[in-house]
């Protein structure tokens, strides 16, 4: 058997150079939007009162950035279309294990506690999730674990990744690839209350606790942990 070319099993940080380097950006762009807060208060007179701010980079950056970082992961796929399409045989497959774990777990309770006869959950009542939802919810669940745990106890993360991926359920890409988008939509959140900002330095601190979402983006997008699970 003829193994992969080089270029078709890209390392992390290649596979999602364009995003790395925007996100990269974007931390860069953060201080230097802050720092046309902080700048003219570090450069006004003791004696001065009121200081103007020129808020429209921070309102700018705000906007551009989610916009920035699609761009840049079509690029990364336009870059690799055959890292693409073996993540998405993979998310199919993955998917499908989880759905039959769901299942499985069903009939558990139905054989402990008797299936539920109405199909339609009383009044106030919620009904519960179906396999296809439950398999769908796993991957979001575990990846926030990983990313809770990834910065400050790495060896806590790498167990977290290797108990899931152990059963065929995920593989350690979509756990990794997961928990840079919550990391980097945890930063764009952060990002989007700064359309109409009335506090400059509220504003610019705002930037700045974007910075940490997106340096974590950062680090697990440039993860390389393929053999973790084995």
């Amino acid at each position: 058997m003829t193994a992969p070319h080089p270029l078709e099993t890209p390392a992390r940080r290649r596979r999602h150079a364009r995003l790395i380097a925007t996100l990269a950006e974007l931390i860069g762009d953060c201080a230097n939007a802050a720092g046309t807060v902080y700048r003219p208060i570090a450069n006004a007179a003791p004696e001065q009162g009121d200081v103007p701010f020129n808020l429209l980079p921070i309102v700018v950056l705000g906007a551009a950035a989610g916009p920035r970082l699609d761009a840049a992961r079509q690029e990364d796929a336009a870059r690799w279309p055959d890292a693409v399409a073996r993540e998405e045989t993979e998310g199919q497959r993955t998917f499908e294990a989880r759905c039959a774990a769901a299942e499985a777990d069903q009939v558990l309770v139905d054989a402990v506690l008797g299936p539920v006869e109405d199909d339609l959950p009383g009044p106030g009542a919620i009904a519960l999730p179906t396999a296809s939802q439950s398999a769908a919810m796993a991957l979001p669940a575990i990846s926030a674990d990983f990313l809770a745990s990834f910065l400050d106890d790495p060896e806590a993360a790498i167990g977290l990744v290797k108990a899931a991926t152990s059963t065929g359920e995920f593989t350690v890409g979509q756990i990794l690839d997961d928990a840079v988008d919550t990391a980097v939509l945890a930063g764009l959140m952060i990002l989007r209350g700064l359309q109409n900002p009335t506090d400059p330095s509220a504003a610019a601190e705002t930037c700045l606790m974007a910075t940490r979402q997106f340096t974590q983006a950062v680090i697990v997008a440039s993860a390389d942990l393929a053999d973790v699970a084995v």
